[in-house]
This record gives structure tokens, C-alpha cells and sequence, in this order.
């Protein structure tokens, strides 16, 4: 039997993943979709929402500091400090590249209340602290909440450091085309969602914010995909996954949205809103699956390296030691 095809393979454990996925999104997708009033929230109460958002970010302030400080700890888990850092160093650029080249374009923040009131540098005239701190902790969140799983809760199903299946690889950057071929597909897909959207209502606009989310996720895996996904702990990722949506759907739709912590700009948007909540765009459902993928597998990849005891040029590369 083909390793990369049989049960328990990185192949079908990724399948599993997305079918997991489908079959809690599509049911949940059709229900949300019979609702054609949003529920509101009475605009006329002065400051409803008094500092909202920056208590808020205590959703993944708290999980950190459990984890790190308590469960790490008491279960004897022993995090690699430098994979942990330049994993985080790797992957939070992006979210501050969101809020510092885009959020003018992609975001809006309507309810200065529900903040400190201090703006952060950004293009267009800056953004709410909150919101740099809200993609730092998130993707630690993300990270810590999977090493934790993957090490202890369902370290059962994982792959363990010493493994040679981690230090036995020529290089770890290898073209993944299926990677690129699904970006295509995908921001297609959303280009045909808007124009069918600005048909019916009659405006025009660009999915900008979700091809962002393709490119921010795909383009890493057009390289890194093929080394992650034998060591990713494929049930580790799926748990975490879910903690992290469900997280993110509980702030947006029940608080960010209706009370206008933050929200997103239409014509940035592929078309298709959640009616239910607040019209939520479904990109922001998308954002921490892709945030999940994207950490787990830069993670694992710089795992492998550090494990390999190689120099980043032979590991990534592959070039033999005479060419360093």
C-alpha cells in the first residue's frame, strides 16, 4: 500500500480534517441561510459597549497564560523556545501587515468606545492598539493551544521530536503545485461570487480581502506543505481548529459585530454576508482556519529543521555542507 494514500496517512488525515469541517459548516451554512433579519442592537444607548473590545482580547490573553504557566508545566511539557519564537516571528508579520497596509481598506472601526482610545500607526490613519495585540495573542493562541494538544492531550497521534520520519529529508522546501492550483481556484471562485454579487445590487467592488487570506496562506504552502504534513498531528489541529473558530465566532457575531468593535468594508468583500450575524462577510469565518493551517504548518516545517540539527541553508535548501 502506498504510506501516502492508506488510513493514517498525512493525505487521508488532511482529507479527514476538511470533512470534519464540512460536515459542522454545511449544515450550520444552510440553517444561518433561512434568516433574512438580523438580529440589532439598540444604537440609540450611549456607549453600549464601554470598552468591550479591549476586555475582549482577554478570550485569548487568559488561555495563553493558562497554558504557558499552568498546563505546560503540570503535564511536563518541554515547548523548543526557539521553534516557538521563530514560528511566531514567522507568522505574526502577517497579521500586522493586515492592519498596517489593509485595515483602511478591508476594516472599519465605528465604536471608538469600546477601545483605549489609542491609535497605532497604520496607513490611512491608524488603528486601535487593541488590534495589534489582537493578532499577537490570536496567533499565539493558535500555537500554544496546538503544542499543548499535540504534546499531551492527543500526543498519542503525534509524530515525537526524535523521530527520524522529522530529521530524515534532503531539504525542506519543496514546490507543492496543488497548493497553487487551489489559490487559483479559490480566489476564482471568489472573483465570480463578487461579480455575481455586484450584479444584483449594483455596485462594484474586488474580493480583496480574501484573496489577501489565499495569498497569506497558499503561498506558504506552495513550499512548505509537502515537509509539514507527515509530522502534522492532524487530530492535534482539527481540535484546535475548532476551539479557535468557535472562539472567533462567539467574539464576532454576538460582540464585535453589533456593537461595532470593528467591522468590514463591503466592496472589499467577496459577496456573500451572514444575515444572521450582523452580515458577517464569510471571510471573517475563514481568517483563523487559514490562521490555524498556516501556524501549524510553519511550526512543524521549523520543528523539523531545529530537530535536524542542520544549518538553515542545508535543511531548507539542501545544499551540501562544502557549499556553506
Amino acid at each position: 500500500m502506498n504510506v501516502d494514500r492508506g488510513i493514517g496517512s498525512p493525505r487521508s488525515s488532511f482529507i479527514t480534517v476538511l470533512l470534519v469541517l464540512a460536515m459542522v459548516a454545511g449544515p450550520a451554512a444552510l440553517t444561518l441561510h433561512r434568516v433574512r433579519v438580523p438580529a440589532v442592537v439598540d444604537v440609540a444607548y450611549p456607549n453600549p459597549s464601554p470598552y468591550g473590545y479591549t476586555v475582549s482580547l482577554l478570550l485569548f490573553i487568559v488561555p495563553i497564560v493558562v497554558i504557558l504557566w499552568w498546563l505546560v508545566p503540570q503535564d511536563g511539557i518541554r515547548i523548543s523556545k526557539r521553534s516557538f519564537l521563530i514560528t511566531l516571528a514567522l507568522t505574526v508579520p502577517l497579521g500586522v501587515a493586515l492592519d498596517f497596509f489593509f485595515a483602511h481598506r478591508f476594516l472599519t472601526f465605528l465604536n471608538p468606545g469600546a477601545t483605549l482610545g489609542v491609535r497605532a500607526p497604520a496607513l490611512g490613519g491608524g488603528v486601535p492598539v487593541e488590534e495589534y495585540v489582537f493578532y499577537l495573542t490570536g496567533y499565539m493562541m493558535v500555537l500554544l493551544l496546538y503544542i499543548w494538544l499535540d504534546e499531551y492531550w492527543l500526543s498519542a497521534y503525534g509524530v515525537p521530536s526524535t523521530d527520524p520520519t522529522r530529521t530524515n529529508f534532503e531539504r525542506l522546501l519543496r514546490f507543492h503545485p496543488k497548493s497553487v492550483a487551489l489559490a487559483a481556484v479559490l480566489i476564482a471562485g471568489a472573483l465570480i461570487c463578487r461579480s455575481v454579487y455586484d450584479h444584483h445590487h449594483g455596485v462594484s467592488g474586488f474580493p480583496g480581502y480574501f484573496v489577501f487570506q489565499v495569498v497569506g496562506v497558499l503561498a506558504p504552502a506552495s513550499a512548505l506543505f509537502p515537509s509539514a504534513a507527515p509530522v502534522v498531528n492532524w487530530r492535534a489541529l482539527s481540535l484546535e481548529m475548532f476551539v479557535i473558530l468557535l472562539t472567533s465566532l462567539l467574539w464576532e457575531a454576538t460582540l464585535a459585530m453589533p456593537y461595532g468593535w470593528w467591522g468590514y468594508q463591503p466592496g472589499q468583500m467577496m459577496g456573500i454576508f451572514i444575515t444572521a450575524w450582523s452580515y458577517l462577510p464569510i471571510e471573517a469565518v475563514c481568517v483563523w482556519v487559514a490562521v490555524s493551517f498556516q501556524t501549524v504548518m510553519v511550526y512543524e516545517v521549523v520543528k523539523r529543521w531545529k530537530a535536524s540539527g542542520k544549518k538553515a541553508r542545508h535543511a531548507f535548501l539542501g545544499l551540501p555542507s562544502r557549499m556553506l
